[in-house]
């Protein structure tokens, strides 16, 4: 990983890479499903549903995703694979905001699911994928802050 200096603190901070490699892809058939059971929480921005698990444990990448788009939705192929590749390029350079929110020694998988029957612009999805993301991260913090049982 490579380091960028930052004049506020003169201290040296790690820069994400904006890579979107297989190990980040969420894939496996029990992951997925245990995803979409009980427990998970999900958050609607249109166009966009975040569908989200946070869980204990450590893995080298934190934060797993998967995007879906329906053929009920979207008819023709070319606009899925369009509406796929805008969702996960949405994701690959806002992925920091995740990644800062998440605590150690938590993982957390995320399935991006495009709601509308239509192709967007790529601005659009930029920014929900960002409002979700956020939305996400508030909702980690509140689960994962220290309860005061006094």
């Amino acid at each position: 990983m490579t380091e960028l200096h930052t004049p506020e603190t003169g201290h040296f901070a790690p820069l994400m890479r904006h890579t979107f490699g297989k190990a980040e892809h969420l894939y496996l058939r029990k992951d997925i499903e245990s995803l979409f059971s009980a427990g998970s929480k999900s958050v609607n921005i249109f166009p966009i549903r975040a569908v989200y698990r946070l869980e204990k444990g450590e893995r080298e990448h934190g934060v797993k995703v998967m995007v879906s788009v329906s053929k009920r939705r979207l008819r023709h192929a070319v606009d899925r694979n369009r509406a796929k590749r805008q969702m996960r390029e949405a994701y690959r350079l806002q992925k920091e905001i995740l990644a800062n929110a998440l605590p150690d020694g938590y993982c957390l998988n995320i399935g991006f699911i495009w709601l509308p029957s239509q192709p967007l612009k790529s601005p659009l999805v930029y920014q929900t994928i960002q409002k979700l993301m956020l939305r996400i991260g508030e909702g980690i913090s509140k689960i994962t802050a220290p309860t005061s049982a006094e």
